[in-house]
């Protein structure tokens, strides 16, 4: 790369990729014959196919434009026009396409999935698999309206029985489906703060751990008097480690562990051979939280890794408020910030996928009240392009957010899509197209030294999340190609 890598391949090239992209690479076969299962390579950061070859996602998430926001990708199913853009999708190299289940559409009432929700997922599957394209749902969201019963949070013990249910009931029912990537548990999930649940079981946890609480008083350094069942959820102001808000912190993520935990062995104990993942957010890494230090989300990758196959994480240009393309700069800090996040979600050793990322481009958003400014497709397509080969040091499989722009959309998805919303092929769509031909692959031998993340700091002081983000800047850009 020059500093960033600026190289710009033509449009009949790029034009001439997307169509011969089918003929000449990817995945192929028919709704006739089962698809090799994608499979993880045993130790290793990597997928193959049962077949022997190697694989790597590279797709998007579907929806269309015309169905409202959140989009019903379900309740406005057709099945005509998702064939069309299925094939569309291959043209320019997509291999994998990640849906939302919705509650409205599939799992209104516990315990029972809905039959029209089924008939339309079945049709999406044979039309991936005619196509040659893998489809990764993931779990149940309010996309189309919330259930008959109230979902709560995270913490909450009867929204958990009943995803635990759907996941057998679903994961059952597609048992040995192929052309099922992976499951995806659920879009960036995070443990809330402060409710009564939780302040409920963090004095379980706090009596568990600890059994005194005089043992607490002396490990918190604090004269306040405390009271088992009343002892109150910290405060999020920063507190330099803290050994409150360590505990606190490490609550959460138990509370976030025994979610997971609980619907992999649903998924597991029905199919065994299946994937699953998790989306996480991008404040699953705590580099950068978006306000106080209670915006961490508690899914932490390290621990997360123990019950997943592989990792998420997803990924938008935030390091100094919304990214505005208004120089090299600022650009270079989104990019050093991504780097960071994906290398440590990349820690464990597992595969990782950048299951969401993008950002706006061919026109003016409206979203954030209208204040970002108007953006050629090709700055779009620029930095889309910076994203995938600097991730691609730790990240195996890149899901753009959405195949088309989206006008209806409240945030960026309005202008994110490879191609707009009328059908035409964007900057980045026929970037895309070449990349997926030749997806970037790691190289293990040129991993840079870079600072390592103090989770302890990060976690219980968002002002030690910021200076760890200078330095990782600094080395990031000491190592860039002049």
């Amino acid at each position: 790369m020059q500093r960033l890598s600026n190289a710009n391949m033509s449009n009949f090239k790029l034009l001439l990729v997307c169509t011969l992209v089918t003929a000449l690479g990817g995945i192929s076969f028919s709704a006739e014959k089962t698809p090799p299962k994608v499979q993880v390579v045993a130790g290793g950061r990597t997928f193959r196919l049962s077949d022997g070859k190697g694989f790597s996602p590279f797709g998007v998430t579907y929806y269309r434009p015309g169905t409202g926001w959140a989009p019903q990708v379900w309740k406005q199913f057709e099945p005509e026009a998702t064939a069309k853009d299925f094939a569309r999708m291959k043209q320019l190299g997509v291999n994998c396409v990640r849906v939302f289940l919705s509650y409205g559409s599939f799992y209104s009432e516990p315990g029972k999935l809905d039959p029209q929700g089924l008939a339309k997922f079945d049709k999406i599957l044979e039309i991936a698999q005619s196509t040659g394209i893998y489809v990764h749902p993931t779990g149940p969201d309010h996309w189309e309206g919330p259930p008959t019963w109230q979902t709560v949070t995270i913490d909450d013990e009867q929204t958990l029985r009943a995803l635990e249910s759907f996941w057998k009931l679903f994961a059952a029912r597609y048992r040995g489906r192929n052309v099922i990537f992976a499951y995806d548990l659920k879009n960036e999930p995070e443990v809330g703060w402060d409710s009564e649940g939780l302040r409920q079981k963090w004095n379980t946890w706090l009596q568990r751990k600890y059994g005194a609480l005089d043992t607490v008083l002396g490990m918190w350094r604090t004269t306040n008097k405390l009271e088992w069942g009343a002892v109150a959820v910290p405060n999020d102001k920063d507190a330099l480690k803290s050994h409150e808000l360590l505990d606190y912190q490490a609550f959460r993520e138990e509370i976030a562990d025994t979610w997971t935990r609980r619907q992999v062995d649903a998924i597991k104990s029905v199919d065994p051979d299946a994937l699953v993942t998790v989306g996480l957010i991008q404040w699953s890494v705590p580099s950068l939280l978006p306000g106080s230090i209670r915006y961490y989300s508690g899914f932490r990758p390290e621990r997360q890794a123990k019950f997943l196959d592989f990792l998420e994480i997803h990924f938008y240009p935030f390091a100094n408020g919304a990214y505005e393309y208004r120089n090299e700069a600022d650009e270079e800090a989104n990019l050093a910030y991504l780097e960071g996040v994906v290398r440590e979600v990349a820690r464990p050793g597992k595969p990782v996928v950048l299951a969401e990322f993008g950002w706006y481009g061919g026109g003016k958003p409206n979203f954030d009240k209208g204040v970002h400014p108007a953006v050629p497709q090709e700055q779009q397509a620029k930095y889309c392009r910076h994203v995938v080969e600097v991730s691609s040091q730790y990240v195996t499989g890149w899901l753009n957010w959405g195949f088309y722009d989206q006008p209806e959309a409240t945030d960026c998805s309005q202008l994110t899509g490879l191609m707009t919303f009328d059908g035409n092929l964007k900057a980045w769509g026929k970037t895309f197209a070449a990349l997926s031909a030749h997806p970037p692959t790691m190289d293990q031998s040129k991993t840079p030294v870079r600072p390592t993340l103090d989770w302890a700091s990060c976690l219980t002081s968002t002002a030690s999340a910021k200076e760890f983000r200078q330095q990782y800047l600094a080395s990031f850009l000491n190592t860039l190609t002049r």
